[in-house]
């Protein structure tokens, strides 16, 4: 069935993404593909990410580790760990997150079998405390984490978690160590341990002011046009008449709008690019659709494509929204292709 919107997703440039940030690192670098790898489309990152070497995929729940069968058996951690009603998943390992989370392990799989911990070093999110350490005598930790709290900006909580993580990974026997996030590996090697786990900078969000000169953008919004309409001086456009014609001037309707990820900070504000031309959002962003100023594109019609500026950087700052939020906000009205 046809659909007017596509999320074109450039293979390439998350290549690009994973090998730079897995030399910044300069230590194994998996690939956060929870989320629908953050709106991307999870089954088509992980192929590609799996061709460019990436062994190690995170995803939050069972659910989501079962979209992902078609990956070799040991490639996926479960984040969120193993809930009262997960059934373990044959070569997926829980990221065990409590006391509770252990015996539950221990009860159905046996220590023997392995597994991830989360530790919490001052994130108070997901984890076991200090305090909690001797509950897991007799797992086999496959890898230990924990998660930064403020690494996207210069915060004295950076340098303790970094402390209590290097005490942790000295106390706790585990086959490897992981602590970085995206930003988290613009801190510098000593944040990098064994295995980073990117996320937000592979699809090319910007975590950290150091990232903009090696991140690449990977994806491109396409939508197409519904309707070309003229509109006379005076007359207003969409709901609430924000915006108000100051001549008469072509106007093209788009079928995109918020139910599509395309925020309502948007409005008036946003722009579309046609044939090399700029095309301004004029009026409100509505559920589905979408005013452009086309009085530069005298030739577009119904059924052509207009490409938005979405921009992950720069439409956060516009529209006050996080990268994460943008990116996680795609809606599955999108026909995800991956080139």
């Amino acid at each position: 069935m046809h659909q007017p919107l596509r999320l074109r997703c450039d293979e390439a440039a998350l290549a690009a993404n994973y090998r730079s940030l897995q030399t910044r690192a300069g230590a194994q670098a998996g690939a956060a593909i929870k989320a629908n790898a953050y709106g991307l489309g999870a089954a088509g990152a992980a192929r590609a990410l799996w061709n460019e070497g990436c062994r190690d995929f995170f995803v939050s729940t069972y659910w989501e580790a079962a979209e992902l069968a078609f990956l070799p058996t040991g490639s996926i951690s479960v984040l969120h760990g193993i809930g009262p009603t997960d059934e373990p998943l044959p070569g997926v390992r829980p990221v065990l997150i409590s006391v509770e989370q252990i015996a539950r392990w221990k009860s159905r799989g046996g220590p023997a079998q392995p597994c991830d911990v989360m530790i919490d070093t001052g994130m108070n999110r997901l984890g076991i405390t200090r305090e909690e350490i001797g509950a897991l005598d007799g797992l086999t930790i496959h890898t230990l984490h924990s998660h930064l709290a403020c690494a996207d900006e210069e915060h004295p909580l950076n340098a303790a978690q970094l402390s209590r993580f290097r005490a942790a990974s000295d106390s706790i026997p585990a086959q490897r160590y992981s602590l970085a996030n995206s930003a988290g590996i613009f801190l510098g090697r000593d944040y990098a341990f064994d295995l980073v786990r990117p996320g937000l900078a592979l699809y090319g969000g910007i975590p950290r002011s150091e990232a903009r000169s090696t991140i690449k953008p990977v994806l491109s919004l396409e939508a197409q046009v519904v309707q070309v309409r003229r509109v006379r001086s005076g007359e207003s456009v969409g709901y609430n008449a924000t915006f108000v014609a100051p001549s008469d001037m072509s106007v093209a309707i788009i079928n995109v709008g918020y139910a599509d990820g395309y925020r309502r900070h948007f409005s008036s504000l946003g722009k579309a690019t046609f044939g090399g031309a700029e095309l301004p959002v004029i009026g409100r962003v509505s559920m589905d659709l979408v005013a452009l100023d086309a009085g530069v594109a005298s030739e577009i019609g119904e059924g052509d494509w207009v490409t938005l500026d979405f921009d992950l950087e720069r439409s956060a700052a516009l529209t006050g929204q996080s990268q994460y939020e943008l990116l996680t906000g795609l809606g599955r009205r999108y026909q995800r292709i991956w080139s």
